[in-house]
């Protein structure tokens, strides 16, 4: 059996849904390629499709073969194709993780110019607002916000991101007459607080002073904060605050249209908050990949 280009149909069986269509690219009939994958299966031990007459499903060792072997299958081509045709030019797959908030706004902006300078380039881009593994997905590239752990992955950061107190003017006008919108931390308990579960110490709210607070500049104040929500979605966030539901704390890119136009405003500006680096994290083994470091490339500078 040629285990390669077992991989490779196997790859395209998934990819398309159907040993057909599969079939018809290849010029070959159905049963030789269910025959291929069965082979595969059998040389690896173990099942990777369940088959029935209407449909495919990976099993769980299948999705993991799948991920790894598609990535294999792709920077075989990439190299094959760069000694054809004697030239870098970028192509194939890169798949890109980023927390749902800032994929969306920052994040497809740059992906969407990075495709423009290189057509031949598809991005598989993962949202997700929780910690993935990076190898076990099959993921080249992944933005991530906050101080890393120590880890084999390939690290280099590109900015930062800092959390602000942030309200929407109705939630401010429709304040009770024996409240007032927060001046200081202490202030904070008096307000409906939306708060973000993605992070330890979540209802714990930090803040600095700075030069016009009413505390000594560099003074650290510590607050716990209450509301009628809670979240683990930048996204749960973003729409909380722009519903005037309560006062969000998290970084200004989540509003940046809505703090221009006053929608939405900042509070307690004399209050600093601690920065949180932005890193393009990768595998050890996506480091050498031309596509990988132009994308990392693009990214940095457009963030910087």
């Amino acid at each position: 059996m040629d285990k390669l280009s077992a991989m490779r149909t196997f790859v395209r069986v998934v990819e398309s849904g159907s040993f057909s269509a599969v079939a018809d690219e290849s010029q070959t009939t159905q049963s030789a390629v269910s025959k291929q994958v069965a082979a595969l299966e059998r040389q690896l031990g173990a099942k990777l499709l369940i088959r029935t007459t209407r449909s495919l499903a990976l099993t769980e060792e299948g999705a993991r073969y799948f991920e790894q072997a598609r990535r294999l299958v792709a920077e075989i081509a990439e190299a094959e194709s760069d000694l054809i045709t004697g030239e870098r030019q970028l192509r194939g797959w890169i798949r890109v993780a980023a927390s749902v908030g800032f994929g969306r706004l920052k994040l497809m902006p740059l992906v969407k110019s990075f495709m423009q300078a290189h057509p031949d380039v598809k991005v598989d881009l993962r949202l997700h607002d929780g910690f993935i593994d990076l190898v076990e997905q099959g993921i080249d590239v992944s933005v991530r916000i906050g101080d890393l752990p120590d880890s084999g992955l390939i690290a280099r950061r590109v900015g930062v991101s800092q959390r602000m107190l942030l309200a929407h003017r109705d939630y401010l006008r429709n304040l009770p007459a024996d409240v007032r919108a927060p001046r200081d931390p202490e202030d904070l308990p008096a307000h409906q607080c939306i708060v973000y579960t993605g992070l330890a110490n979540s209802n714990l709210w930090t803040f600095t002073a700075g030069a016009g607070a009413s505390e000594t500049m560099g003074v650290t104040k510590s607050v716990r904060v209450h509301g009628g929500i809670q979240t683990n979605s930048s996204e749960v966030i973003r729409s909380a605050v722009i519903g005037a539901m309560g006062i969000g704390y998290a970084p200004t890119w989540l509003f940046e249209p809505e703090l221009a136009n006053g929608e939405v405003v900042r509070l307690m500006p004399d209050w600093d908050s601690p920065l949180s680096p932005i890193h393009l994290v990768s595998p050890p083994e996506r480091k050498h990949s031309a596509k990988v470091k132009a994308f990392v490339e693009h990214i940095s500078l457009a963030l910087h």
